[in-house]
């Protein structure tokens, strides 16, 4: 799965894919690439990845208390 890094603009390759659906987990670990160079895997902040296409993670992957939110 690739998303993107919004700070760099850059795409990353999710290495750990349960870490991205698990809303107690606030970094996943991936790797970014420049070209065709992969780099050496990193954490990287759930708040600050989107899909590809700019649109945002689904709220319940990133907030643990969201099911609080909607009984409000």
């Amino acid at each position: 799965m690739f998303l993107k890094h919004l700070p760099s603009g850059d795409l990353i390759e999710v290495l750990d894919l349960p870490d991205v659906i698990n809303p107690g987990s606030l970094t996943i670990r991936a790797r970014s690439y420049l070209g065709d160079v992969a780099h050496r895997p990193e954490n990287f902040l759930k708040s600050e990845l989107a899909f590809p296409s700019g649109e945002a993670l689904p709220q319940c992957w990133v907030d643990s208390h969201y099911n609080e939110h909607l009984a409000a």
